[in-house]
């Protein structure tokens, strides 16, 4: 039992960060460079989470994962971890919070991205703000 726990708490530090591709960083630095952030778009781009609620319900065990994993951006993997948070609550706070919070900032630059590349309402906004993002 002790040995399928340490694997459930390595395998969930490991994997249970969403990360940007290269190519994502780049559109990202590129968007930056012209003043476009998360914190900062052009027309009417909304957050799709929220740091601070997701690591404040990692506090409940795996809720925040499932607020992550559902809901306008999200990330299927994210009940997966969720389910295992669960499991390792109480121990699952100390990683579980931070996670949750790093991973909601990611999908929020990720959904960035999206909105400017592929929405026509978000290309038409970078357009008309002057703005270009290469692919």
């Amino acid at each position: 039992m002790k040995k399928i726990m340490l694997f459930l708490i390595c395998t969930t530090a490991l994997a249970g960060c969403t990360g940007l591709t290269r190519q994502e960083q780049n559109q990202l630095r590129e968007l930056q460079a012209q003043g476009v952030t998360v914190d900062r778009p052009v027309g009417g781009y909304e957050k799709p989470a929220s740091g601070v609620a997701a690591g404040a319900l990692n506090l409940l065990p795996g809720v925040g994962n499932f607020y992550l994993g559902t809901g306008t951006g999200a990330e299927s993997s994210h009940i997966l971890y969720g389910v295992i948070n669960l499991l390792l609550w109480p121990a699952s706070i100390l990683w579980g919070v931070p996670e949750a919070a790093i991973d909601a900032d990611n999908i929020n630059k990720r959904e960035l991205l999206y909105y400017y590349t592929y929405d026509e309402k978000g290309k038409q906004e970078l357009k008309k703000a002057n703005i270009t993002l290469t692919k």
